[in-house]
């Protein structure tokens, strides 16, 4: 009669994660998320010369907010994809942006820049890591670096900063890295990772 069993079922209860855009739908019995959005990583520079390295791709932002979601049935969840790396001398793609929409609140994080690709007689620079918005917590992706010794892809809630040396490429690794530039003629830039959305429910 004191509510203790009420109580003892009360609590975290599931989980489910996307990698792909779709609907979230409220499972019988929810009345509470915790939403996490991750964006997509910017793909680093090209390269059409070994005498300078091209920039790498930006993070993506993230985000975490606490719902009430007693009075919301549905969310449409958007997942930005990782940007691919630049060819020859070319600026890589950005990442895209990841977002949580149920009609009352709005997460929006967006993707990191492409690096710049290396002109032959200049250095590339690193891409701007993203923004992001709308979260109790709202943190910024990492920036691409590029220097004359090493190249480093922007990291991200879920991804180290990707780290080379100078004269090779490498792909993001986890969810919203970004790409590495690259040093050597005719080599692509590192693609950014995807980004994902994370949504942990509550009775």
């Amino acid at each position: 009669g004191d509510n203790a069993w009420a109580s003892a079922a009360a609590g975290l209860t599931s989980v489910q994660t996307f990698t792909s855009s779709g609907t979230w739908t409220r499972p019988t019995g929810i009345t509470k998320v915790i939403v996490e959005s991750q964006a997509g990583g910017g793909g680093g520079g090209g390269s059409s010369s070994p005498s300078y390295a091209s920039g790498s791709g930006g993070g993506g932002g993230y985000t975490k907010k606490l719902i009430d979601v007693s009075s919301i049935s549905s969310a449409t969840i958007t997942i930005g994809s990782g940007g691919s790396g630049g060819t020859s001398s070319s600026t890589g793609a950005n990442g895209g942006s990841s977002s949580w929409s149920d009609g009352t609140n709005t997460l929006t994080t967006n993707g990191g820049d492409g690096g710049v690709g290396n002109s032959g007689s200049a250095y590339g620079n690193g891409g701007l890591g993203g923004t992001a918005s709308g979260g109790d917590l709202n943190i910024a992706g990492g920036n691409g670096v590029r220097s004359v010794w090493s190249i480093i892809g922007g990291g991200s809630f879920f991804s180290s900063s990707t780290f080379i040396r100078t004269g090779y490429t490498a792909n993001a690794t986890g969810y919203g890295g970004g790409g590495t530039g690259s040093k050597a003629t005719s080599i692509s830039g590192g693609n950014g990772s995807d980004g994902i959305v994370i949504v942990t429910e509550y009775k």
